[in-house]
Parts: C-alpha cells; structure tokens; sequence
C-alpha cells in the first residue's frame, strides 16, 4: 500500500500477503529455455539497393509487429503469408508495439532482383539454456535464471505469449577470461518439458513446475538480514545433468539494490578451472548460507569473470508469487 492512502482505506481494502513458503526445493539443475514472443520481434535490418527500408514512421530494432493489414501475426510464418497477399499492392500497413503502446506504419515491398523484400530481420521465438533455482512446494511455482529474458541484438525483454522450460545435458564448456563471459553449451530435449513460462521479470523468469526432476532437497528460506559476509557455497551443472557444490566467497552485500544484492568471488579451485570464473548457463545457480537457500546468482563481472552478483532469493520469491 502506498503511504498516501488514507487509513480509513486501509482498513477497507484487502491487503496482499505473499504467500511464499519457509521451505523450498533448491535447485541448480540446468534447463533449456524457449520462449514464443508476443507477436513478431524486429531485431535488425538490411538494405535493400543500398537504402534501409524502416517504414513511415520508422519502425525500430525492439518493437513487435501485431498485425498486417489489420490481421493478427504472431509467427514468421504468419507474417510472410500475409505479407505475400499484398505484393501487388506494394506496401503493407503495419502495426506494431512500442513500450507498451500500439501504432501503425506504412511499410513498402521493395522489388530486387524480382523478389520483394521487407528489410526487416525478426524473430518469432528465443532459446537458451540457464539454471532453475527453486520450486516452491507450496504453490508448484518455480523461478529461475535471477534475471530477465534478453533478446541479443535488441538488448530488450522478451514479452511473453507462450514459453516452457525443458530437459537439456551439458556438453561442453567455453570458459571465461577477462572481458568474456564464458558460457554453457547443451543438448535439448523439446519434448521433455518441466513446467511453463508465464512471466519475464528483471527478478528471473517464473511458471509452474509440473514434472520431470527428482530428488530435490528441500531447504530453509534465508532473509536478506541472514546474509553475512563470508563463505558460502553455489549450485550448478557443469556436465551433463549433474548438480554440483562449489565454494564462492560473498564479499559485500547491499540491501537497497533491486538486483544485486550480493557481490561474490568464486573460491573453488574446480570450478575456476573448468568455467574461469561465472558463464552464461550459470544464472539462477542457488546460493546456500548455514544450511538456507539465500540468494541467486545472477550476472558476471566481465572484467573480472571470477566476481559476479547474486539476487536475494527473498526478491525471487515474492515475484514468483506477485
């Protein structure tokens, strides 16, 4: 509630508990990730006789294109075929979303070679790999990754329609060095799927867990006041789908940051040597203090791949359940 809002509302309105439980699953299994945009995303564009072709308005890299000529397109193929409809005419309109807010464009059919082209790159679906931090046995809802869904070259958040997380076994890794973050590379398993995905938050991405893991520890929920500096330690697939305990050092803790909340250095000999510090994968790996699930790795330092930050588990549950 809002420090504004008259008492007297206070006592009339219901008031939100978040309902997350003291005791949850932990984690550190590897997941793969699919996630089918809401509409079709621009990512780029090319030129075409040596001009860009963006539309007026200019269409940018970012915005998710809703529908063509007033029909609904949320695949690629949906956009060529309603596209291809009105060759002949030369221009499509276009109408596509901006933070949040729909507008319209007109869009020329430029003709080379015989072929008319839109100059635009899009994409309908974004994969990966990342690390399921926690389910709540409570609810079934789990959380994982500690931060958002990124699309590569438009740097925004994914917008979600449909999404599942799903089996995948590490193959190999690509390590870090100093200003390049190393990464996880997997197989996928598509049709083996955990659970759904119903929100992209800058806390991690969140759904309910329905099948597929077994043997999950179930461990203590540490506040934000429990985390100390010190030792502690990180859960993480470094091969196939084995989770393993490695040893990091928290070295400074903020409690006023929205997402990163603890600053850690990586300790354990193993994984320096396998990884060179934190890669990509490794987000949403759970951090355990005394024997309690406290927080969640979330980022590399690039500049210096054996420090990264971490997000307090306490943030990623009450987004879970918000």
């Amino acid at each position: 509630m809002k420090k504004f809002i008259l008492f007297l509302s206070i006592l009339l309105m219901p008031i939100n508990v978040l309902a997350y439980s003291d005791y949850i699953y932990r984690g550190g299994n590897t997941l793969g990730i699919e996630i089918e945009c809401d509409g079709v995303l621009i990512v780029g564009f090319y030129q075409i006789e040596g001009e860009f072709n963006k539309g007026k308005p200019e269409l940018k890299v970012g915005d998710y294109i809703k529908k063509v000529n007033g029909v609904d397109v949320n695949t690629l193929e949906e956009l060529t075929t309603e596209i291809e409809k009105h060759v002949e005419d030369r221009e499509v309109e276009i109408t596509y979303k901006r933070n949040n807010k729909e507008s319209k464009t007109t869009l020329p059919l430029v003709s080379e070679n015989d072929v008319y082209k839109t100059g635009l790159y899009v994409k309908d679906s974004i994969t990966g790999i990342g690390t399921l931090t926690y389910i709540d046995p409570g609810t079934n809802i789990y959380g994982a990754l500690g931060h958002e869904v990124i699309e590569s070259n438009s740097k925004r958040l994914v917008e979600i329609k449909t999404g599942n997380i799903f089996r995948n076994t590490i193959v190999s890794i690509d390590k870090s060095l100093a200003g390049y973050a190393g990464s996880k590379n997997a197989k996928y398993y598509y049709n083996t799927i955990f659970g759904d995905i119903l929100k992209n938050t800058n806390h991690g991405i969140f759904g309910k867990y329905q099948k597929g893991l077994d043997n999950l520890k179930l461990v203590e929920v540490g506040k934000p006041e429990e985390v100390k500096v010190g030792k502690a330690t990180i859960y993480t697939v470094l091969e196939g789908e084995k989770v393993e305990e490695f040893t990091i050092n928290i070295e400074k803790i903020n409690e006023t940051s929205d997402t990163k909340n603890i600053t850690f250095e990586i300790t354990d000999k193993k994984l320096l040597e396998k990884t060179g510090g934190v890669i990509q994968g490794m987000s949403g790996s759970p951090i355990m203090q005394n024997n309690k699930i406290i927080g969640v790795v979330t980022h590399v330092i690039v500049d210096n791949p054996v420090t990264g930050y971490g997000l307090f588990i306490t943030k990623m549950l009450e987004e879970g359940e918000a």
